[in-house]
């Protein structure tokens, strides 16, 4: 096996393997609808560690299905590589927000573009919230979805608090 560690993408893939045998299609739909807010994961990026974790013994490929898709399966490989990476201590987060860049180099801006920004903005975070909160009246009874959904619905709310903030420190 290549004995190179598993990054964050990879171990997730591996994480939704666990589940059962998945394309790289199944899988570039799942990490988008289970992760995709808060984790980013490329199609190119889910057939590149597909592929690499294939030649490392981590997965197996199945007989190719409808539209040439393969199937993977995880390896007792796979599984062992896992359970190193969720043991792990997780690194420290990184904000990176482009809205926050623009903010702090405002004063370059016409203050009716940055309210307009903002306003969108805001609006996208009211959206973001109500998908989230009618996700979680969906996934109540699974804790770990909600887990993850609860930080979802705090960080969208101290976001909105934030616009109120920054709306009164600009003036807009």
């Amino acid at each position: 096996m290549d004995e190179r560690p598993l990054n964050a993408t990879a171990a997730s893939l591996l994480g939704f393997l666990h589940e059962g045998s998945k394309t790289g299609w199944d899988l570039v739909v799942t990490a988008q609808e289970r992760i995709g807010k808060f984790w980013s994961i490329t199609t190119s990026q889910v057939y590149r560690e597909l592929a690499a974790m294939e030649r490392a013994g981590l997965i197996e490929a199945g007989e190719r299905g409808a539209r040439e898709r393969k199937p993977y399966t995880l390896t007792d490989e796979g599984r062992r590589a896992f359970a190193e990476w969720i043991e792990r201590e997780p690194g420290q987060e990184n904000i990176r927000y482009p809205l926050l860049l623009t903010v702090a180099f405002g004063a370059h801006l016409p203050p009716e573009r940055l309210a307009a920004m903002l306003d969108s903005h805001r609006a996208a975070h009211e959206s973001q919230l109500a998908e989230y909160e009618r996700d979680a009246a969906v996934h109540g009874s699974n804790r770990f979805a909600m887990a993850t959904l609860d930080f979802g619905i705090v960080y969208e709310r101290a976001v909105l608090d934030w616009f109120d903030l920054v709306e009164d420190r600009l003036g807009q």
